[in-house]
């Protein structure tokens, strides 16, 4: 992939930041992509924060789609992925508004959609680079998703709650329409398998997240485990594998 080929892709991606409570960290990562991605369209979701998020993810000069209620994650990221879709963009890039996820990884993401070889590609913190340690109470929860997925998408996967991905049109009008709620990283996975996408991982760093605390967390490991399980031995979206 050539420079004048990764302008022009960035030059034609929304960037979704999905963001509840960030408005500690939602600048700094506004700004980051601003440099990193120059030409992309940064649009933050403000999923009904009760901070600052929206005015200062605006005062960096990203849009903000300010959400009346905070309907999570999968309900955010879909609403960017829909925002993407209405306005034509060939590419998204889903990027997470705590500050662990380095903007300038973005390339290695765009290397296999440039080259149409993925329709989705996520960055993996668990393929050699950058040094990032998961909290002990998650590692087991994530070794468990990432042979549970690999098991249920007939492909191997490495990180399966990573939110740090790109994906071109096919995959936007998917998610636009069809996008899973509770903690859809794992299941959105799945569910592009099932209509037939290419999905891959590449490396990327990752840094601990620059302010609160992650939604995912003692007691709530446990619920994720079953809930996602549950999602997955059942059938994501009720649909069957293509």
């Amino acid at each position: 992939m050539t420079p004048e080929q990764l302008a022009d892709a960035y030059a034609r991606t929304c960037v979704v930041i999905p963001a509840f409570n960030e408005g500690k960290s939602i600048q700094t990562v506004v700004r980051a992509v601003r440099e990193h991605m120059p030409g992309a369209t940064v649009v933050v979701v403000d999923d009904g924060s009760t901070d600052d998020t929206g005015a200062n993810a605006r005062a960096a000069g990203a849009a903000v789609l300010s959400l009346a209620t905070n309907l999570g994650i999968g309900g955010a990221v879909q609403t960017g992925y829909k925002f993407a879709l209405r306005r034509g963009h060939s590419f998204a890039v889903q990027i997470d508004g705590d500050g662990q996820h380095d903007p300038s990884e973005t390339y290695h993401l765009f290397e296999q959609l440039v080259d149409g070889d993925a329709d989705l590609v996520v960055g993996s913190r668990w393929l050699g680079r950058g040094d990032y340690v998961a909290p002990r109470n998650r590692r087991f929860a994530m070794k468990f998703l990432q042979a549970l997925v690999s098991w249920r998408a007939r492909s191997r996967f490495t990180d399966t709650t990573s939110g740090f991905r790109a994906l071109n049109r096919r995959g936007i009008e998917l998610f636009a329409v069809h996008y899973p709620t509770d903690y859809p990283e794992v299941e959105s996975i799945v569910l592009a398998r099932q209509f037939g996408l290419r999905v891959s991982e590449v490396p990327v760093k990752m840094e601990a997240r620059e302010h609160g605390t992650s939604s995912i967390r003692g007691l709530k490991t446990l619920y994720f485990m079953i809930r996602v399980t549950v999602g997955l031995l059942v059938g994501v979206m009720g649909g069957e594998e293509l």
